[in-house]
């Protein structure tokens, strides 16, 4: 079992920045890969960005140079750094990980809200 704990959201004009924070807890042994979906009402979660054990990481097109996800293992956290936000990018965020090879993100966070005003 893998417990996750978002923090860092906010509400924030357009063109700032918010710094996303998820921490793990539990069997972290088996985290494969992490990563960060977000969701608005009415539409499906979509994914944004994600980060391998290896330290690859990868984004969603429309996030690609404004977004930068990290980890810091010592501190079993990881971050996604926003710049430059847009109000299309408000939703809720969620921190999610992968527990087993070529598996799903099958554990995740209570989420985060994230709100860009234009």
């Amino acid at each position: 079992q893998v417990r996750l704990v978002e923090s860092g959201g906010g509400l924030v004009q357009a063109g700032g920045s918010l710094r996303l924070s998820c921490v793990a807890s539990g069997s972290l042994f088996s985290i494969v890969a992490a990563g960060w979906y977000r969701q608005v009402p009415g539409k499906e979660r979509e994914w944004v960005a994600g980060i391998t054990s290896g330290g690859r990481t990868t984004y969603r097109d429309s996030v690609k140079g404004r977004f930068n996800m990290t980890r810091d293992n010592a501190k079993n956290t990881v971050h996604l750094q926003m710049n430059s936000l847009k109000p299309e990018d408000t939703g809720v965020y969620y921190c999610a990980v992968v527990s087993t090879i070529g598996g799903p993100y099958d554990y995740w966070g209570q989420g985060t809200q994230v709100t860009v005003s234009s």
